[in-house]
């Protein structure tokens, strides 16, 4: 039987051919692409030339480009577009895909040539990439159990096989618990306080259910503005309190048992690796090198940014006295920021949306890559989709030629994870012929259009879209030999630089004004507006900036060997995170059981990179700062990081960039956390 995924795609740029591929065929491709690789492995081994850098590490680095593809298009239709089916398939198929790496790490004859190779090669014969693809090909066999005894491979087989069960059964849990609840409202007066265009949305959620008056759900663009608009203080408990209760209810979707299984498995597989906890695994491989490095960096910085924060929390506390509200609690916070927002800087979330139609901000993010780099985007309908809201851009370069494919997909489904993120179908990487071009995609879960009313974008949205963007520039602008070291494959707390470095572009003043028109009228939001904008840059920092310390410091905990067998979930984290929060713990809630970003993604002793990665993206924009945002020579010096993938040491790669190592007094400044006491 023919099997599309398994043939050579017959489509512009070989796009995946979405509309001709059926589920089924899935598994039995990943199956077949599997044994493939399999053979592709057995020749490296059973070549009888002696091993060298291109007939054993090259040669492995080419292995299994057909289950790369299959597999990547699998898992993100998973995340994107996911069924029951898909999601029992996933529970089958990432099984085979760890037994399958462990196959090849722990492959004794295999290993046997690449440790010929790393102990014989002149390195200084090699390129820098080359080194680069030789010492982590090492490296990635050592640490994932290459030197373990059969005894202990086999045990490293069984932790990995059951860590990636449990990771897709705790997203499939979460994503469950999401859809399931909804908060339904039938007296008007309950709705006071929420705009008529977040009311219009409820309207149709209810009637797409078959129900009178007004739905919400856990969905970002739902759940967000009532909280941050709904008067009735009650429902907003609801609403916020089901939010923090995903599956860690008393049901069979609860996380918890999956959340001590998963740490305590990743703690066994550090120690049998040599390492004392699941962070040392991981950090040995980040520019934050071990976890007391960490650790500083998360604390000094709560240290400076705790006492904003204690004040920030004060303003809302005074306004919520004013409404009688003796002790203000977590599911407040967004409506009385929201408030303070309004009287600091004479602004409302919901009165920008006007000016930030979805399609108008996605051309300001074409424009600054425009800017920046000479891209340009030109959507294309004869490419295939996996969704019909799907769309695709192919995006061509200053010199005219094709660079890459974009996919954006932008509204929320009942199959889509929450959040936003990156991803790629293919990947970037050279032949001896060819500059095989990636496929990126970037997945967000904006409001949808409403009749005549197009998806309109809160700022904080706004800044969300040039986030995604700036990881999706990342993958769009590589120009690596070797697959594994393009794009996005960089070091974690280095991954976040590109992304968050985009996010800066919104808060310029001259940019801004080149695409906050109102929908309608097409009128630019009045000067003013923009000069509030741009002065709300750093709008309760201080909690924000807190906030993710907790999430980094419980990751951490959790990957310090800090949890106790019998431990509860709950009681574990307000422990953690106590020296970070500002609002009294409400009980029967945690966020650990929907922490997809530790559990599901790749987060795992890692969630510091944003904070870390903040300094070098305040650090880096302040250079273009100096010289003018759009500066073509600057961007030609980012660009070449953004190129050069993770062919390069990171810091290495900033330095070269930035003329000196980064500084953290631009993050501290932009983020108003070194401002005079008094002020």
């Amino acid at each position: 039987m023919n099997n599309n995924l398994l043939e050579k795609f017959n489509t512009p740029f070989e796009s995946i051919p979405f509309e001709e591929i059926k589920q089924e065929q899935f598994k039995p491709a990943i199956e077949k692409a599997i044994d493939d690789a399999k053979k592709e492995i057995n020749e490296i081994i059973e070549n009888t030339d002696p091993p060298n850098f291109v007939n054993t590490i090259v040669a492995l680095e080419n292995v299994g480009k057909k289950l790369n593809i299959v597999s990547s298009t699998f898992f993100n239709l998973n995340s994107a577009e996911t069924n029951d089916y898909l999601q029992s398939l996933a529970e089958e198929i990432s099984p085979l895909l760890t037994e399958f790496a462990n196959d090849i790490v722990l492959n004794e004859k295999l290993f046997e040539k690449i440790k010929i190779v790393y102990d014989t090669t002149l390195k200084s014969k090699l390129s820098q990439e080359e080194v680069r693809l030789l010492d982590k090909t090492y490296k990635d066999f050592s640490k994932n159990g290459a030197l373990l005894s059969t005894e202990d491979k086999d045990t490293l087989r069984k932790i990995s096989n059951e860590l990636s069960v449990l990771s897709v059964k705790f997203g499939q849990n979460v994503l469950k618990e999401t859809n399931d609840y909804f908060l339904h409202i039938t007296d008007s007066n309950d709705m006071e306080g929420v705009p008529e265009s977040i009311k219009e949305m409820a309207r149709n959620e209810a009637e797409s259910r078959g129900l009178e008056g007004w739905v919400f759900t856990l969905h970002y663009p739902s759940y967000v503005p009532f909280l941050t608009y709904a008067k009735n203080r009650e429902l907003r408990k609801d609403i916020y309190t089901a939010y923090m209760q995903r599956a860690c209810k008393d049901n069979e979707y609860n996380n918890e048992g999956i959340i001590h299984k998963i740490v305590k498995l990743r703690g066994e597989k550090a120690q049998l690796l040599g390492f004392k906890t699941y962070a040392d695994l991981i950090l040995q491989e980040r520019m934050a090198a071990a976890p007391k490095i960490v650790y500083d960096f998360l604390y000094d910085l709560l240290n400076k940014a705790k006492p904003f924060a204690v004040k920030e929390i004060q303003q809302l506390k005074e306004l919520a006295v004013r409404e009688g509200i003796s002790e203000i609690m977590p599911y407040d916070h967004a409506y009385y920021a929201e408030k303070l927002r309004q009287e600091k800087f004479s602004f409302s979330e919901e009165e920008l949306k006007p000016y930030f139609p979805l399609d108008q901000v996605v051309n300001a993010a074409f424009d600054a890559a425009n800017n920046l780099y000479g891209l340009t985007f030109h959507e294309r309908n004869d490419i295939q989709k996996y969704h019909p809201e799907v769309k695709v851009y192919e995006v061509i370069n200053d010199k005219g030629k094709h660079q890459a494919l974009l996919y954006a997909d932008f509204f929320p489904r009942a199959g889509k994870r929450a959040g936003a993120w990156m991803t790629s179908f293919k990947g970037q990487f050279k032949t001896l012929s060819d500059n095989v071009r990636p496929h990126i995609s970037i997945v967000c879960n904006f409001s949808r259009p409403n009749g005549e009313i197009p998806s309109l974008l809160t700022f904080t949205e706004v800044t969300t879209l040039f986030h995604e963007f700036g990881h999706a520039l990342h993958g769009i602008l590589a120009n690596t030999t070797f697959e594994s070291l393009s794009g996005t494959n960089v070091y974690w707390d280095f991954v976040e630089l590109p992304s968050q470095f985009m996010e800066n572009y919104v808060f310029e003043k001259e940019f801004l004004k080149t695409f906050a028109l109102h929908y309608k009228t097409g009128k630019l939001l009045k000067e003013e507006k923009i000069d509030k904008i741009v002065a709300s840059a750093n709008f309760m920092q201080g909690y924000q900036t807190i906030r993710q310390i907790g999430l980094g410091l419980l990751d951490m905990a959790y990957h310090t060997n800090e949890l106790k067998a019998e431990e509860r979930i709950e009681d574990f984290e307000v422990n953690k995170v106590k020296e970070t929060q500002v609002y009294p713990h409400i009980k029967n809630t945690c966020i650990s059981t929907s922490f997809s970003h530790i559990f599901q993604g790749g987060y795992a002793a890692g969630y510091y990179s944003y904070k870390w990665a903040e300094v070098l993206d305040a650090d880096a924009f302040d250079f273009f700062k100096e010289r003018g945002i759009f500066d073509k020579e600057t961007a030609l010096k980012f660009e070449n990081l953004l190129s050069k993938g993770g062919t390069e040491d990171p810091m290495e790669l900033y330095i070269s960039f930035r003329g000196r190592r980064p500084e953290s007094d631009a993050l501290l400044k932009r983020a108003g956390l070194i401002q005079d006491a008094n002020s």
